[in-house]
């Protein structure tokens, strides 16, 4: 038995993780979901319209309204935007790559159409995190997500070894970001904080053709030529032996 008071859904619609054709990417089911929405909710308009353009829609891209979320949007916008849910209405919550709410603002969209006693519903798609923990032959069962680290070199050298700590403490994989054109110096700060024989799992470009993904101790990435992962999306993972 449902316990939503409302007919209406949010559709959470996972987006591309690169330059890809999207059949590669998102189910059949879900394209054409995407392809009928008339009104979105999006972290950047213009990375909305480009997903919508490669799926495909039943209506004029101009005619499909497009909210966007961002870290000035207040709750009572957020209210305006889902109020159609409450009439039996839909609408589609797109995050700017991957899976919309996870490791991103859309959860607070996903909590307020809750808390109307919406459904929400989740749509199989790609998630850089999970695509990378799942090659990265890490420890899949505790894991840690924290973005992005420190840009102050001293900072981050702190703070990457505080992660491996923990990772040591817990058997727990780390993960995290760097905007791409700071990647390679994210490599290189990666490889002089954590210890030889930490495990460091670097993975570009997931689901492109220019995917790669590579793990190995930290001793034997020092030994080998850097990656090439400029301007290019990549997650980085490691796991330090207790």
């Amino acid at each position: 038995m449902s316990m939503n008071t409302n007919s209406g859904i949010l559709h959470l619609i996972p987006v591309s993780l690169g330059d890809a054709p999207p059949e590669r990417w998102l189910p059949a089911e879900a394209r054409a979901l995407a392809g009928r929405l008339d009104t979105y909710i999006a972290e950047n308009a213009k990375t909305a319209r480009a997903f919508l353009k490669s799926i495909g829609t039943q209506r004029p891209l101009q005619e499909i309204t497009i909210h966007t979320l961002d870290a000035r949007t207040g709750d009572r916008d957020i209210a305006d935007w889902l109020r159609p849910l409450a009439q039996g209405g839909e609408i589609g919550l797109v995050s700017e790559a991957g899976c919309p709410a996870v490791a991103d603002p859309g959860a607070r969209v996903a909590r307020a159409a809750h808390a109307m006693g919406v459904r929400v519903q989740p749509w199989v798609g790609p998630s850089s995190i999970l695509l990378g923990l799942m090659a990265s032959g890490l420890d899949g069962q505790r894991f840690a997500f924290h973005g992005y680290a420190p840009v102050d070199q001293a900072d981050r050298a702190r703070q990457l070894r505080d992660w491996e700590q923990a990772s040591a403490r817990h058997n727990q994989t780390q993960m995290l970001i760097e905007t791409p054109y700071r990647n390679g110096a994210m490599h290189a700060a990666l490889l002089a904080a954590l210890r030889p024989t930490t495990l460091l799992c670097v993975a570009r470009s997931l689901t492109t053709d220019n995917e790669w993904v590579r793990t190995l101790s930290i001793a034997d990435w020092k030994r080998q030529p850097p990656p090439q992962l400029d301007k290019q999306p990549t997650l980085f993972l490691f796991l330090a032996k207790s």
